[in-house]
C-alpha cells in the first residue's frame, strides 16, 4: 500500500470511527483491489470446484468489517490485517461446516499458496490444522500470530507489518522466521513428514 494512499485511508477510517458514515464508502474502493488480490491469492491453490469464491469471501469479510465501526483504526494496514483475519475465519468456518455435513468423512486439503514457503515440496496442511496450530501459538506468543496473519493472510510486506505493529522490520523478519519454524514443527505430521 502506498504511503500517501495509506494516510488517506487512515484519515478516512478515523472519520468513519467518529461517525462519518460516508467515509467508509470512500475507503472501500481504495482497499477493495488489494483485498480482492489477497482473496484470489487464497483460492489460487485451492481444489477445483471449491464451493466458495474469492469475491464471496471478500464481500462477507467487508460486510463484517463495516459492522465494526467500534474499532479505533490506526491505519490502512490494520484494516487490511483485520480483513485478512476475517477471511481466515470464514475459510476455517466453511471447512468445518463441510466436514460436519460429511459427518466426519475425509475432507480434501484446503491450501494457502504461501504454505509452500513453509513446507518446501511436501503436501499442504488443511486449513483446520493450520488454524488449530495458530490457535495454539496464540496462547504461547500472540505477537507471532499477528505477524503470521498480517503476512500470510493479509499479504502485507515486512515494512507494512512493522508500521502496523510498531516494531522494527528486523524484528518482523526474525519473528516471521521463528513463527514459520514453529508452524513447520506443529504441522510436520499433517504435511506427511517423518519426524
Amino acid at each position: 500500500m502506498e504511503e500517501q494512499s495509506d494516510s488517506t485511508i487512515t484519515r478516512l477510517l478515523h472519520e468513519w470511527h467518529r461517525g462519518d458514515e460516508s467515509a467508509i464508502e470512500e475507503v472501500m474502493p481504495r482497499v477493495y483491489e488489494e483485498l480482492h488480490r489477497l482473496a484470489n491469492h487464497y483460492f489460487r491453490a485451492e481444489r477445483p470446484g471449491h464451493t466458495l469464491q474469492a469475491t464471496a469471501i471478500l464481500n462477507e469479510a467487508l460486510l463484517r468489517l463495516v459492522e465494526r465501526q467500534d474499532i479505533d483504526w490506526q491505519n490502512g494496514a490494520q484494516f487490511i490485517g483485520i480483513a485478512a483475519r476475517m477471511m481466515r475465519r470464514l475459510l476455517v468456518d466453511h471447512a468445518r461446516e463441510r466436514r460436519a455435513l460429511k459427518r466426519g468423512g475425509p475432507e480434501p486439503a484446503l491450501s494457502l499458496a504461501e504454505v509452500a514457503d513453509l513446507q518446501s515440496n511436501h503436501r499442504t496442511p488443511d486449513l483446520e490444522a493450520l488454524d488449530a496450530a495458530l490457535e495454539k501459538l496464540q496462547k504461547l506468543d500472540p505477537d507471532k500470530v499477528r505477524i503470521i496473519e498480517l503476512r500470510f493472510f493479509g499479504g502485507l510486506t515486512n515494512v507494512e507489518i512493522a508500521q502496523y505493529t510498531g516494531v522494527s522490520e528486523a524484528t518482523v523478519v526474525r519473528q516471521w522466521r521463528r513463527a514459520k519454524a514453529w508452524l513447520f514443527g506443529e504441522l510436520k505430521e499433517d504435511l506427511g513428514i517423518a519426524g
